[in-house]
């Protein structure tokens, strides 16, 4: 796949890049043109399923994608996470109906701006979930905690994508049918407690009406 990098995550307004991506929900590929002309798309660009945030954010695309499709809006849900072992984890971890794909390389990151943060970045963050984490933790440590509580088992492919995504911003994007992003939302990663996040349903679904109009 060959696609450009731009300095700043893609804002309303821009053309959105046609990406084209290994399927992991079926077989074949999954390319943004085929949804241009036919149907709104929100696309969720994350990091690996080795990360207890992305697949929260996976898992609540999925639940939000009823009341999405009910506007004619479609979902795919993109990870770093190699296909094959993206497959075994979705076996085991299903979510219904939802478009996902893999990329590796994060190609599909860089056309749509989501940058890196330095390592120092990552390493001074602090994240506090009362009720899940005992106390404020490490992001290293927070990832081994919730993996164990989760019973995720890192593997061999899961260490490589955590080895070159581990300060990779996510963020998700509502392209409409000619192709313009008309909704982002990205993620923030910085010193301080609560620093990932993820974007308001109310908001996005606010923003899926508008859409389709």
């Amino acid at each position: 796949m060959s696609t450009s990098s731009v300095d700043r995550p893609l804002q309303p307004g821009d053309q959105a890049p046609n990406i084209v991506l290994d399927a992991i929900s079926r077989d074949g590929k999954i390319a943004l043109d085929d949804f241009r002309g036919r149907n709104p798309l929100l696309i969720g660009m994350f990091r690996g399923l080795h990360c207890p945030f992305c697949r929260r954010h996976v898992a609540a695309m999925a639940q939000l994608k009823p009341a999405l499709r009910e506007k004619g809006v479609e979902c795919l849900a993109v990870v770093i996470t190699p296909v094959e072992r993206a497959r075994l984890y979705f076996r085991y971890h299903p979510a219904p109906d939802l478009l996902t794909a893999s990329d590796p390389e994060r190609a599909s990151h860089r056309a749509f701006g989501l940058r890196e943060v330095g390592m120092g970045t990552v390493m001074a963050i602090r994240v506090h979930l009362p009720g899940e984490l005992p106390g404020p933790m490490g992001v290293m440590a927070m990832d081994e905690f919730l993996n164990k509580k989760e019973g995720y088992v890192i593997t061999e492919a899961d260490q490589q994508a955590m080895a070159s995504s581990q300060g990779q911003l996510v963020g998700q994007f509502l392209i409409d049918r000619g192709g313009i992003v008309r909704w982002s939302f990205t993620e923030v990663l910085e010193a301080g407690l609560n620093t990932f996040s993820a974007p308001n349903p109310e908001e996005l679904m606010s923003a899926a009406s508008q859409v389709t109009h």
